[in-house]
């Protein structure tokens, strides 16, 4: 797998953000759950992921994708993998889950020294 703070975002791609507020106590077993889940979205054609845990409210993860075209998010979210998935999920996070669509206005990163890599 490669690493997903190494895509350039191109001024065209697509960011899709979603937000899972976790129910109580079910954060640390949806988290465990839904990690393979995320990262199988490189099998559907997205460009790149993150799948964060705020360290502010436990309960909430944030899943992060860019892609060059909102189908290829569409044939992930849709597909029979994850969408079995969610169904075994139900009840580890709260419902409605709506998937979020931005376009990219600035990016940018700072090379790490090899101390900090």
């Amino acid at each position: 797998m490669t690493d997903p703070g190494s895509h350039y975002i191109s001024p065209s791609d697509g960011i899709v953000e979603i937000t899972w507020h976790c129910a109580p106590l079910r954060a640390d077993r949806f988290e465990e759950m839904w990690r393979p889940v995320a990262e199988a979205c490189l099998e559907y054609g997205v460009l790149s992921f993150a799948f964060y845990r705020s360290t502010d409210d436990p309960w909430e993860l944030k899943q992060v994708m860019t892609v060059a075209d909102k189908l290829d998010f569409e044939r992930y979210w849709y597909s029979e993998e994850v969408s079995e998935a969610r169904s075994r999920a139900a009840g580890l996070f709260q419902v409605p889950v709506v998937p979020s669509y931005f376009r990219p206005v600035a990016t940018g990163s700072l090379a790490r020294s090899g101390a900090e890599a």
